[in-house]
């Protein structure tokens, strides 16, 4: 049993909150002390408690190392901590990983979230008025679960037919129909967001941006899928969470909101954005860091561009991106420049088992 005594702030229950996006949520929400945090976490590559040392002293921020396919164990937590809301981070996410273990994500994302809402359906059933007609069940995805865009298609909507092309989308968007599924078969209140690319602080080098940094500041290429023309919507991770706390508090249950930076960029502009903020911020004599840019065979299935409209949670909840691509970009370089420790932390041998494996025959 725990110590935890319920106060007058309402509780989370936050799956993957060890990992990139649900960190930062953790840290955002402890740090405004707006609710209590009960973080489940399985620990996998990409997580890291690292992230959430500046809690450790926190009386209102609980952490259980645990899978969410646990079914015992996540219906253990909701009844020991009678959560408000749980809010479902946990994921696998890399695209290319999904191409090689495509199992991983099946179980992870698709099957793990049926366990949370199965367990989330029997706890909020038991409910009695009013925490029954608050509770909400709010579900994390991707714009990847909508396909690809040409150049000149406008973005998607959240009416936008799925049309995954990778193990990972089709994973997420499995997840995404069942989470509907719930909420039209058993009223339970489910909400579901869909992101486009997330950067910032404390995102695993796995992902083109942290890999780019710390691949430029080690000398090493800077891979680039195919020719560099693909574009994605790049979103400041900080402006996801203040976007995902308002669709919590405000939004209407049932419904999907779309989130994005409102910032396309192609991969190849990405890299060399970063290049020329190392060239002013972290110099070398007679170097340019885009003499580093190598591009490498592409990888299969690769969707072309990814595009968002965010119209819906603007209009209906008065949400927008506080950053923009060139502010957001400069705090996250500059951030993995002022934190070396984490950095070694993570480039761990798994994670340069990680670069051999996906990226060292191509």
């Amino acid at each position: 049993m725990s110590n935890y005594k319920k106060n007058d702030m309402p509780t989370l229950l936050v799956t993957g909150g060890a990992g990139f996006i649900g960190a930062n949520f953790v840290i955002q929400v402890r740090n405004s002390k707006w609710a209590n945090i009960v973080n489940l976490d399985k620990l996998t590559y990409a997580s890291n408690l690292q992230n959430l040392a500046k809690l450790q002293d926190d009386p209102n921020y609980y952490f259980i190392r645990g899978d969410i396919n646990n079914s015992e164990l996540v219906s253990y937590l909701l009844e020991e901590y009678q959560p408000d809301a749980l809010i479902n981070f946990a994921a696998e996410t890399h695209v290319d990983s999904s191409i090689i273990s495509p199992r991983n994500f099946i179980h992870t994302n698709v099957v793990g979230t049926f366990e949370l809402l199965e367990a989330s359906k029997a706890y909020w059933q038991k409910l009695t008025s009013p925490r029954k007609e608050k509770f909400r069940f709010l579900h994390i995805s991707t714009d990847e679960v909508y396909g690809s865009l040409s150049s000149t298609d406008p973005g998607f909507r959240e009416d936008t037919p799925y049309a995954p092309n990778s193990p990972y989308s089709a994973s997420k968007a499995a997840a995404d129909h069942l989470v509907r599924s719930y909420y039209h078969t058993y009223n339970l209140p489910t909400l579901t967001t869909n992101c486009s690319n997330n950067y910032g602080p404390m995102q695993f080098p796995e992902k083109l941006i942290p890999l780019t940094i710390l691949n430029a500041l080690n000398g090493k290429s800077l891979p680039i899928y195919g020719d560099g023309r693909n574009i994605r919507d790049w979103l400041y991770v900080k402006d996801h969470c203040d976007a995902i706390c308002l669709v919590l508090i405000e939004g209407c249950t049932g419904e999907t909101y779309n989130i994005c930076g409102i910032n396309e960029q192609t991969n190849l502009v990405v890299v060399e954005k970063i290049c020329a903020i190392l060239d002013e911020l972290a110099p070398q004599d007679n170097f340019q860091y885009s003499s580093l840019i190598t591009f490498i065979k592409d990888r299969p299935g690769h969707d072309h561009r990814y595009a968002i409209d965010c119209s819906k949670i603007s209009r209906n909840l008065g949400w927008k991106p506080k950053e923009n691509f060139d502010s957001g970009l400069l705090k996250t370089v500059q951030w993995y420049l002022n934190n070396s420790a984490w950095v070694d932390s993570v480039c761990t041998g798994t994670y340069q088992s990680w670069i051999k494996q996906n990226y060292g025959t191509r």
